[in-house]
């Protein structure tokens, strides 16, 4: 393994060979992520090398503070005290970075650089001879810590792994509200989701000093709920406890799991404390199930199919219905609705009127401000939906529906440094959803970057394949494995991939509309992108005119008559057919 792993913003890829290339002379062996196997799923390699490497060297610049992926694994670097730090800009450190040593590498001019010495002296200090080889530095675990890994779903239905998730998730929720106590977020726990870690070095990579893992079978009206807690310096048993309950008492039960994690680490709870970790946001036990379902169907199923939406709507409205005090309920009718096109909705609402109500209901909630952001943007209102986005990640950076309505509308608006950001941590939390790494891809196009965007098909790839495993006439995966192909080059493959999807699904706007992204940005096809859009701007509504407009995989054909008509005129429908103000 590599002595130096190298983090850089993709603008600053040219100074990070030359960096790399000192380095390597001084005798280092120096890893940056030009060297990621096909075969291996991004993620995982940028992972393993992390863990491996001695010093991690952060490039900063304009671009990378702004980068998630930079700012992540310089986080990493940072909490395993192998942070070495070098700005090429001048650009200012995100905190808390500002707060380490920085060396100045602005106007590069090899060693004679002031600021290289001191970046060399602190990789000296990291990576010398005498530290074991074979030992690499785990990030050193704050005195009380803890990671809740997702509870297994060992239900005879393997459909009930939504419950399961929707556990964890509130478990993970409750204990970050106290004070006393260091919790890894959902998006670093649901990492290990399916995978068999060993708990040292689920500790060792997040730094935490306990970890809590269990099970959840639920059967009719039944819940078993096992849980234990892992002191992992010692990988001895703190706690451990199995609960046999009706499901009426889920609630109850949740709170008891949470409270005995905090008493088993001696850690006494504030009052306002045991107040916000008893407070949910229904008490429709119910209401909660059909929601977590809703939110599943949602997650899962083919984008672009609307009885997908329509069973998310008629789940939620059922939700609401049972509870209608609860807000996130709301917020995803409220997406369900403005997700259906326009001429499947029929009488249906379009959404704002329910995000409204949710915000109502809780104006702090990170999903009620990504409802009302996405209903906007799918009323016309696209930089008052950008605006609501930023809402919504500023209440919750790492909020799912937050971060995957902020990424679609950062793309419209050509954010797309924004974007990748966005769909990248969505990415990270649902460990099925192929999509995302399909638009990462999409927005490295977009910015010049190949490289980047092939390391994301090849990502997208490898979770498709997993879909269609089970789900073979999935035409959304199909689109998506066909858009990969064709960005990393793969265009006779691509080209039967669209065949076989417009075959099993010749009616999927959304699917077709992808087909014409991939045709015109990747396979140089431009007659082809227009005749596959053709009937999808003559027959589809706002949301994808919305993209359209600005879908920079579609510039290609966006001079060219025929696609400036054809936009013209669906335009033109649209607003015909809106109702008066």
């Amino acid at each position: 393994m590599s002595d130096i792993f190298i983090s850089y913003a993709r603008s600053t890829e040219a100074q990070a060979k030359q960096f790399a290339e000192a380095l390597r002379a001084l005798g280092y062996g120096v890893w940056r992520d030009d060297e990621i196997p096909a075969n291996r799923a991004y993620a995982d390699v940028i992972a393993e090398r992390l863990t491996t490497a001695k010093a991690v060297v952060v490039i900063w610049s304009a671009e990378a503070v702004k980068s998630q992926w930079v700012r992540s694994e310089a986080e990493r670097a940072r909490a395993e005290d192998k942070l070495v730090q070098l700005s090429v800009d001048g650009a200012r450190l995100p905190m808390p970075f500002e707060q380490t040593q920085c060396a100045d590498l602005s106007g590069w001019a090899g060693e004679a650089t002031p600021g290289w010495k001191q970046v060399v002296d602190a990789i000296a200090n990291l990576a010398s001879p005498s530290r074991p080889q074979n030992d690499p530095p785990r990030k050193a675990a704050r005195k009380l810590s803890i990671c809740v890994l997702p509870f297994a779903n060992i239900s005879d239905d393997p459909q009930q792994e939504y419950f399961s998730d929707g556990i964890s998730e509130d478990i993970i929720t409750d204990l970050s509200r106290v004070s006393a106590l260091a919790i890894a977020s959902r998006n670093s726990a649901f990492a290990y989701k399916g995978k068999s870690t060993p708990i040292g070095q689920v500790a060792g990579d997040l730094g935490v000093s306990h970890i809590v893992e269990g099970s959840v079978r639920k059967v009719g009206n039944r819940v078993r709920i096992t849980a234990q807690l892992i002191e992992a310096a010692s990988d001895t048993h703190v706690w451990a406890q199995r609960w046999d309950r009706d499901l009426d008492d889920i609630f109850a039960l949740q709170d008891e799991i949470s409270q005995a994690i905090v008493a088993a680490l001696k850690i006494r709870l504030l009052p306002n404390e045991r107040r916000a970790m008893e407070r949910r946001g229904t008490a429709n036990v119910e209401a909660y199930d059909i929601y977590l379902l809703a939110r599943l169907y949602l997650d899962s199923g083919s984008r672009g199919d609307s009885q997908r939406e329509k069973a998310v709507v008629r789940l939620t409205r059922r939700a609401v219905e049972l509870d209608p005090q609860y807000a996130r309920a709301w917020a995803l009718l409220s997406y369900g609705l403005s997700s259906i096109p326009e001429e499947s909705r029929g009488g249906d609402s379009d959404g704002l009127a329910e995000a409204e109500r949710a915000l109502a209901l809780d104006p702090d909630c990170a999903e009620a401000h990504a409802a009302r952001a996405n209903a906007l943007a799918f009323t016309d209102k696209l930089e008052a939906g950008v605006a609501e986005a930023e809402l919504a990640l500023k209440l919750d950076p790492e909020s799912y529906d937050a971060n995957r309505v902020a990424g679609r509308l950062f793309y419209y608006v050509r954010r797309f440094r924004d974007a990748a950001d966005c769909f990248t941590t969505v990415a990270n939390q649902a460990q099925a959803d192929f999509s995302q790494y399909g638009m990462i891809a999409s927005c490295y196009v977009a910015l010049g970057d190949r490289d980047a965007a092939k390391d994301a098909s090849r990502a997208c790839l490898e979770r498709v394949e997993k879909i269609l495993a089970h789900d073979r006439i999935n035409s959304h995966a199909m689109a998506y494995a066909a858009d990969a192909l064709a960005v990393l080059g793969e265009g006779d493959r691509a080209r039967e991939w669209m065949r076989r999807a417009i075959l099993i699904d010749p009616e999927n706007w959304l699917m077709r509309y992808n087909f014409s992204c991939a045709l015109g940005v990747n396979l140089n096809d431009a007659d082809g992108a227009i005749e596959l859009l053709r009937p999808v701007m003559e027959g589809s509504a706002t949301r994808l005119l919305i993209s359209a407009a600005t879908d920079p995989d579609l510039d290609p054909i966006r001079e060219d008559p025929r696609f400036q008509q054809m936009l013209a005129v669906a335009k033109a429908r649209i607003a015909a057919h809106k109702p008066a103000a």
